[in-house]
């Protein structure tokens, strides 16, 4: 995977293009440098880049009050329940809700020689159960960026045979990249938490999957 050249480079440039960014003030860290790499074992890694996104809060707002959420709901055990989230989904991102999203996905595309062009995006007003992300577990090896806005929250990752949890703890505009074999040998969570958490979203980028 074509990913590491630049991955810990030093260049930060948090410059706000207003023609690239649709006229939110949100501005990206196209240097990565503050990328801090997490090697889970010989074929899976995480990349958690702190702050790579400013101005987040301006962001959320308007995903929250513009993208197309749904309540989906799924069978658990033999019963239909409602999933403790809204979901909005593009498998085509030029059809996302605000141009800076076609921007963010061109600076990881960019990043990390991976054609995104789908966006998933969750609205979480709790927490997550264990999962790897569909359809990027029908692959072997994928770099799979998630962009958190809103709440400061925990992020877990195990191996999917059971042991011991890699703990990140995501703030608004952190970005967690899965890399390698994560989506296949590790599953992953945001746990409960007893004091009350805001609201969060996580803007899910991935290259089309047949």
């Amino acid at each position: 995977m074509p990913y590491q050249q630049s991955l810990f480079s030093t260049t930060r440039a948090d410059v706000v293009d207003h023609d690239r960014t649709g006229g939110l003030d949100v501005a990206v860290d196209s240097g990565f440098a503050s990328a801090e790499r997490i090697q889970l074992d010989e074929t899976s890694w995480i990349v958690h880049v702190h702050g790579w996104l400013s101005g987040d809060d301006e962001l959320m707002r308007h995903l929250m009050a513009h993208a197309s959420w749904e309540q989906r709901s799924r069978w658990m055990y033999n019963r239909v329940v409602d999933e403790p989230r809204l979901t909005a989904e593009y498998p085509v991102i030029t059809e996302a809700p605000h141009p800076v999203l076609r921007h963010l996905a061109d600076e990881l595309s960019g990043h990390f020689g991976v054609p995104y062009s789908r966006l998933w995006m969750n609205w979480y007003r709790d927490h997550t159960s264990w999962h790897a992300d569909r359809p990027a577990d029908k692959l072997d090896h994928t770099v799979i960026p998630v962009l958190s806005l809103g709440a400061t929250r925990r992020f877990l990752i195990k191996p999917d045979q059971g042991g011991r949890s890699t703990v990140i703890v995501t703030h608004g505009g952190d970005l967690v990249v899965m890399g390698g074999r994560c989506q296949k040998d590790y599953k992953h969570s945001v746990p409960k938490q007893k004091t009350p958490a805001g609201s969060r979203l996580s803007l899910n980028f991935s290259p089309q999957i047949a």
